[in-house]
Order: C-alpha cells, then structure tokens, then sequence
C-alpha cells in the first residue's frame, strides 16, 4: 500500500454504531485515519472542518438524507464518495450516483471488496489533479487531444461518439457511470433516456477495444445503473 493510502482520513458516515465500529475496525487496521459522523449534518460539519480524502456515506441518515449529503456536499467537496447502503435497487443507486457518488457497496459486505473500492477511488483521485492529455493503461493508449486509440501500439478506429463514450469513462476509471450521465455528457442532456442507443453503442464499442466482447476486460455492465471502465482484469476475464 503506497503512502498516499497508508494516511489517507477517511470520514465514515452511518447512523448504526456497530457499522461505524466494525468499518472503523477495518480501515484503521490498514493504517488509514478515521473521523465519525452519525448523521448528516454531523458529516457536512466534520467534512468543512477537516476535509477527508474519501467519505464512506449511507443512505439511510436521520434528518438529512445520504442522497441530500452527497447533493450538500459536491457543492464544494472533489474528493471521492462511496455509498454504503442497504438499498440496493437500481433506482437507489442511480440516484445516488447522480447525485454525485462515485461508486456503491451494498451490506452485507465484504472487508475485501471494501477495501479494493477504497484503493480504486483513492488511486483515481489521486491521478486526477489535472486532466490527463494522454491516458495509458497497460497496452491501451488514449490521446484526448488527438482523439486517437492505440491498443500494443495498434491504432484502433473509433467513431467521434464511440470515442467520446471512451474518453469519459476512461477519465472516471473505476467509478460508476449511470446511463443519464454518460448520454448528457455525450449526447446531451435532450438525449438522456435514449438508453437503446447508449446500447448500440457501447456494444460497437466493446467489438473494436475488447479482446473478447461477451467478456469485457476493460468495460464493465453496471447491472440497471451503467457502465465503469477498470484497466484491470474482471475475475471472469480470461486472457
């Protein structure tokens, strides 16, 4: 774990004491900072007072809401958010990520898959101090300015859509990007229900970057939600 995750404060952001013991249990192991917040307005306090590197945040607060904290707070906080919740339609979590989240964790979870959400955010944030001309991972290179694709150094022909579809989420990299988002980002904000054509696209998309497209390596399927983009294998990757 390199020095930016092993100082990194986190503010843990849940009305259940045992969550915010067994969360606090879990991170301060891994050498991480910890400040808790039971509700809301305690969080947006906490956050002004001594601004976090990420913020682990519920849904389900007294007073304000997890969706109304997270709206409150990208007024003026950049660092990344993680939603923690019970709720666990997509309804909920594409609420939430459109309020501005930037990934989500249902409980039941995993100390594992926890902590690998954390170090993806904290890496992420930590890459984009200023926006990337050039974003490279592993054999994929994508030049924002002169709009091209190179995967093992092979220039691949994209569209002026499929390339911006690209571009977007290669800028979020593991961060979740709900339909809307990406359409009002792409199409603009007239075209934010045209899902179908999202579909369209993104599958074009996948036929010309993905060595195997059913598999994605690179573009996963958010399940009702959208789309993240990860330069690092799925479990059910197979090369």
């Amino acid at each position: 774990m390199g020095s930016k995750e092993r100082t990194a404060l986190i503010l843990i952001v849940d009305d259940e004491e045992k969550i915010r013991r067994a969360l606090h249990s879990i991170l301060t192991s891994r050498k991480y900072k910890i400040t808790l917040a039971k509700d809301g307005e305690e969080a947006i306090d906490m956050a002004i007072d001594n601004t976090p590197d990420l913020i682990i945040l519920d849904l389900s607060l007294p007073g304000l809401s997890g969706v109304e904290v997270c709206h409150e707070l990208r007024s003026w906080y950049t660092g990344p958010i993680l939603i923690l919740t019970v709720h666990s339609t997509d309804q909920d979590k594409v609420k939430a990520l459109d309020s501005g989240a930037d990934d989500y964790l249902t409980k039941p979870f995993s100390a594992a898959e926890l902590l690998a959400r954390i170090r993806a955010l904290l890496r992420r944030a930590s890459q984009n101090i200023a926006p990337m001309a050039v974003i490279t991972f592993k054999d994929m290179e994508i030049d924002i300015g002169r709009r091209t694709v190179k995967i093992a150094d092979k220039e691949v022909e994209l569209t002026r859509t499929e390339f911006d579809i690209l571009a977007y989420l290669a800028q979020n990299t593991d961060r979740v990007l709900t339909s809307k988002m990406i359409l009002e980002k792409v199409w603009g904000p007239n075209y934010i229900e045209d899902t179908r054509t999202l579909r369209v696209h993104m599958s074009n998309l996948r036929k010309k970057i993905e060595p195997d497209p059913d598999v994605p390596r690179y573009i996963m399927t958010e399940p009702g939600v959208g789309y993240r983009f990860t330069p690092t294998p799925s479990d059910n990757y197979k090369s």
